[in-house]
């Protein structure tokens, strides 16, 4: 509930302090003395649009603080949480607005954009001007009651989230169907081009293998001719070698060693040079009696490289990628295979998703059928109250066809009226005027507030355009709400002031120079005056005191 509201120069106020009660507070005051202001002041700092006029003439800014408990208000508790701004079971909301136009926003000290303090209104404020009724005419708005009155939560849910993943898998088939053709296209080419490459069927690092073995056998002649050549240096000539030529120096360092100490390291290198010698020289020769001159396997090796070379050109790829090319273009026709059965699967899929969710619609559909029978005689029984004695109420609810379901299930919900004797039962919008449409609103808040959770309710001034029994019974159904949610409204009727649980007086001063205005509340005393003031105009007289004391003696 609202527990404080501070206000300095906004408008014609200087400086406010007001204390709010729990209950119904009403606010009365002479016309143009501004009872609204405070509402006002509300609404911008829950996020409303700001504007430099609103700053009081010669102020540089206006600041605006409303202080909410929230201790039984779990959404706005969950809202904070869920943004990080919560403060224990208190909501500090200010707003302050600069003379040039801009303005800054604050949740429990955190500067925050407009769009988060108006997200966070709607879970503490629900104010209602003169034309809010007119949302009585839209058809969803009146689903929304009946669902409200219903409370039926779990199944709404499962309702949307079944519709929800109906139409995720509708979406989806429809995707897949749409471009079944272009698969089709894809699906040919893909096959020729995987049965090209099945055939050729390229295997990993062959094509490095293949370079390596062209180039060996290409050279094979060559590659016989320098091992033979180099066998014979080392090796095999006769006459001179670097074998035979290291041996005879081996030799005369061995005996050089003898006397010389020093050396030795020098022999034992040159031993192991001989014997390095001679493992190449047995090397080079196992090579070259192992290299082939095969023209046969080279023409082979020339026709699967050109071959190669052929088909990574036509695929646009480097020739080393074709095997792993190869792979890709196999899973994708797999993959497109999978399409078609998908296809199928999702068929099921979706049948199987409508029954469950025609099965939730039908339950949901049951749940509002009872519920408005109920609600229907509520609100008609609420209207006899508020003077509308002839007055019909119904709800009609209507199953559509399956393709204009939604997820909210498929009745179309209509409120039905008659207004006077011998009228058949017609939509709100046709039938009520204004004024009956603000008290059947009026009715149906006032047997919703113990099903719901309430934030705070702003009246404004909703009683404009009737007068009498009515009032009396308008009063009456306010302070009822006020018994269960915390409601402030705005009046000018006597018979609607003296319902509150407290009142308070918006006056205007003015010196010549400055208007201002304040805010008080009044005692018993002076909401006797107050009253009277209300019913009887300047001209108090001892009978409109006398009705006045009567009225709040009777709530």
């Amino acid at each position: 509930m609202l527990t404080h509201l501070h206000i300095s120069n906004f408008a014609i106020v200087r400086a406010l302090e007001i204390e709010w009660q729990a209950g119904m507070t009403t606010i009365t005051g002479e016309t143009g003395a501004g009872k609204s202001i405070s509402l006002d002041a509300l609404a911008l700092c829950l996020g409303e649009r700001a504007d430099g006029l609103a700053v009081r003439p010669g102020a540089d800014k206006a600041d605006l603080v409303a202080t909410f408990e929230i201790s039984a208000l779990p959404a706005a508790q969950q809202w904070l949480a869920e943004q990080d701004l919560a403060m224990g079971l208190e909501c500090i909301v200010r707003r302050v607005i600069g003379h040039e136009g801009r303005s800054r926003g604050y949740i429990n000290g955190v500067q925050v954009p407009a769009q988060q303090l108006k997200a966070l209104g709607q879970y503490l404020l629900s104010i209602h001007g003169q034309h809010a009724h007119q949302q009585l005419l839209k058809n969803d708005y009146q689903r929304q009651l009946l669902d409200a009155f219903a409370a039926h939560p779990e199944l709404l849910s499962q309702c949307k989230q079944r519709w929800k993943h109906a139409q995720q898998l509708k979406s989806e088939y429809q995707a897949l169907q749409q471009n079944q053709q272009q698969r089709e296209a894809q699906r040919q080419l893909l096959e020729y081009q995987v049965a090209e490459l099945d055939q050729f069927a390229p295997q990993d690092d062959e094509f490095a293998a293949l370079e390596a073995e062209h180039q060996r056998l290409s050279h094979s002649s060559g590659l016989i001719q320098s091992s033979e050549l180099a066998l014979q240096l080392l090796y095999d000539n006769d006459e001179s070698n670097a074998f035979a030529m290291l041996r005879q120096a081996c030799f005369a360092v061995t005996d050089s060693a003898a006397v010389d100490a020093q050396l030795s390291p020098i022999e034992q290198m040159l031993q192991e040079a001989l014997v390095q010698i001679e493992e190449a020289s047995r090397e080079l020769r196992r090579y070259a009696e192992r290299v082939e001159i095969d023209p046969e396997r080279l023409l082979e090796i020339d026709q699967r490289l050109s071959q190669w070379l052929n088909l990574s050109r036509k695929h646009q790829i480097a020739p080393d990628t074709l095997a792993l090319h190869h792979q890709l273009l196999s899973q994708q026709l797999q993959a497109l295979a999978g399409d078609d059965e998908r296809l199928v699967e999702l068929e099921l899929h979706i049948q199987q998703a409508l029954r469950e969710f025609s099965s939730t619609a039908e339950q949901l559909s049951v749940s509002r059928q009872q519920a408005a029978l109920e609600l229907s005689a509520r609100i008609a029984s609420s209207m006899a109250e508020l003077s509308m004695h002839n007055a019909r109420f119904f709800i009609d609810i209507q199953p559509q066809a399956p393709e204009r379901a939604n997820g909210h299930g498929w009745d179309q919900i209509e409120f039905l009226v008659s207004t006077n004797p011998g009228q058949p039962l017609q939509p709100l919008h046709k039938v009520a005027s204004g004024g009956e449409l603000s008290r059947i609103s009026l009715a149906v808040q006032v047997i919703l507030a113990d099903k719901v959770t309430t934030p705070t309710l702003i009246f404004d001034e909703v009683d404009v355009g009737i007068s009498g029994p009515v009032a009396a019974g308008v009063g009456r159904m306010l302070r009822q709400l006020g018994s269960s949610t915390q409601l402030i409204c705005v009046t000018h009727l006597p018979q609607v002031a003296s319902q509150g649980h407290q009142q308070l007086y918006v006056e205007k001063y003015t010196d010549g120079i400055h208007t201002e205005t304040r805010m008080r509340t009044l005692t018993d005393d002076e909401r006797v005056q107050e009253i009277a003031r209300l019913l009887a105009g300047e001209n108090v007289s001892a009978h409109a005191i006398a009705n006045a004391r009567e009225l709040l003696c009777t709530p």
